[in-house]
């Protein structure tokens, strides 16, 4: 198969690019609107991509219509958010989240989760989860219009919460207590419990 993609279906190609790039870590992002309702939302255009400073970036791309998710709207109006860890024991909410609810309501009453103050910014935390990074807008940087377009959303982060029963010994992230999911294309998710060593040459 051979895809000439400024030529091909926009649905088509961002369906063949979320099979092909796998897995994808997710941000479980909680925002908070001008009127004070939060918002969470997964997103699996997402990934860690410095540390001096430490920074984020995820994509709410635009809805098919192409109009704003309420997760970008919510980050323009207030340069804050917050990435919440989605890991297995939540995986269920985690995908009930991605419902379009009006954006009156909270996907945290939705998914039946509690929310814990955050430090540094105003959204909150999911007091569900075994970790969460508070985060300042760096950027916001839009890359194309409409459906499914991109907005890469730049984060640094200012504050990290992480629950000690993640943690080994030495103090540091283990894989086997975090157990993160992950996406895949169409309806398939992954476990990163299938773990496997190799040393740095």
């Amino acid at each position: 198969m051979e895809i000439d993609v400024p030529s091909a279906n926009v649905v088509d190609v961002y369906h063949l690019l979320v099979g092909l790039v796998t897995p994808r870590p997710i941000a479980w992002v909680t925002t908070r609107s001008a009127s004070g309702v939060i918002n969470l939302a997964p997103f699996s255009f997402f990934n860690a991509f410095g540390a001096n400073p430490p920074v984020v970036v995820f994509s709410p791309t635009l809805r098919r219509d192409g109009s704003k998710k309420d997760t970008l709207r919510n980050i323009e109006a207030t340069g804050e958010f917050v990435i919440n860890a989605a890991v297995a024991s939540l995986a269920a909410k985690v995908n009930l989240t991605s419902k379009e609810i009006s954006s009156e309501e909270s996907e945290i009453a939705l998914a039946e989760l509690h929310t814990s103050p955050s430090i540094a910014v105003a959204p909150p935390r999911v007091a569900e989860s075994p970790f969460a990074l508070e985060c300042k807008v760096i950027q916001i940087l839009p890359i194309g219009s409409g459906p499914i377009a991109a907005n890469l959303v730049i984060g640094q982060i200012v504050r990290m919460h992480l629950d000690d029963a993640i943690l080994d010994p030495q103090g540091k992230v283990d894989p086997h207590k975090l157990k993160t999911v992950a996406r895949l294309g169409g309806d398939y998710w992954c476990h990163t419990s299938d773990l496997f060593e190799l040393k740095r040459p």
